[in-house]
């Protein structure tokens, strides 16, 4: 599977990457909503780990200018789980919700996995 990783804090995106990659996973990642729209474009990701707040471009935004072509299917993640949350992320255009930071990484990716592959 192709992964995207977009959030701007550095241990988030090697978290996820190194965690990714070590079930077999392609991954590429982007700091912020504007690298994560050009990579988006260019990757072709199947899954986006999608941080709500960064520099640049917001998730939120960044999903409104989502190729038109993708099916890529997207989980939303913030720390600030007051404002956002499952019902707000679907309202976005994401397909989950995952609050940060993780309990734990290897079950964040084995979501992402069964979203993927249609088993939730």
């Amino acid at each position: 599977m192709k992964i995207l990783v977009v959030d701007d804090e550095p241990l988030v995106r090697r978290s996820l990457q190194r965690a990714a990659e070590r079930r077999g996973h392609e991954v590429q990642t982007a700091s912020n909503g504007l690298e994560g729209l050009e990579q988006w474009i260019l990757f072709s990701p199947d899954l986006i780990f999608l941080d709500v707040l960064m520099p640049e471009m917001d998730g939120p935004t960044l999903l409104l200018q989502k190729p038109k072509s993708s099916e890529a299917k997207v989980v939303m993640m913030s720390a600030f789980t007051g404002e956002y949350d499952s019902e707000a992320a679907l309202k976005m255009g994401a397909h989950v919700f995952i609050p940060k930071p993780f309990e734990d990484i290897m079950k964040v990716i084995s979501q992402a996995e069964e979203l993927v592959s249609g088993n939730r």
